[in-house]
């Protein structure tokens, strides 16, 4: 199903972060590699919010698990953020670009949101739903509204 494959994919990224671990700690304490790619891979987990700032270390990042990174997806800072009433509604408002973070509108439900970006999750400035134009069906109603209301005045 879908929500299996999104699960893989998130899990195949883990697999490599944690080999990637794994292969370090094998490594001297001081070893400069061990060092700058060590550093490089915590900086990196703590920006995107999947590790806390006060667990940077290799040993930490083999226990993460695959709902930290699902629990970054843009689709789900959505909804917890409270724009869409489900999973599902986070999904099509995003794939319909009503969703942007900062000034961005992004339209991939995928996009991981970092921890600095998470508060600037907002409705597209554009979208009818910000303060845009309205929407098509609306336009279409209120133009046959005003057409309708000019028709009765004719007649009379």
């Amino acid at each position: 199903s879908r929500y299996q494959r999104r699960v893989r994919g998130v899990k195949y990224t883990l697999a490599k972060i944690r080999k990637a671990a794994r292969e370090l700690l094998t490594l001297e304490d001081k070893d400069p590699r061990r060092l700058f790619e060590g550093n490089a891979i915590l900086r990196r987990l703590v920006r995107i919010g999947v590790l806390d700032e006060n667990r940077m270390k290799l040993d930490y990042v083999l226990g993460l698990k695959p709902e930290d990174f699902l629990e970054r997806r843009l689709q789900t800072q959505v909804c917890k953020r409270g724009l869409a009433k489900s999973i599902l509604h986070a999904r099509v408002l995003i794939r319909q670009k009503l969703i942007r973070v900062r000034k961005q509108v992004v339209n991939i439900p995928s996009f991981i949101v970092r921890l600095d970006a998470q508060i600037h999750i907002d409705i597209a400035i554009n979208s009818p739903y910000g303060s845009g134009r309205e929407g098509r069906v609306k336009r279409k109603r209120m133009r046959a509204g005003a057409g309708g209301a000019d028709a009765d005045e004719d007649e009379e």
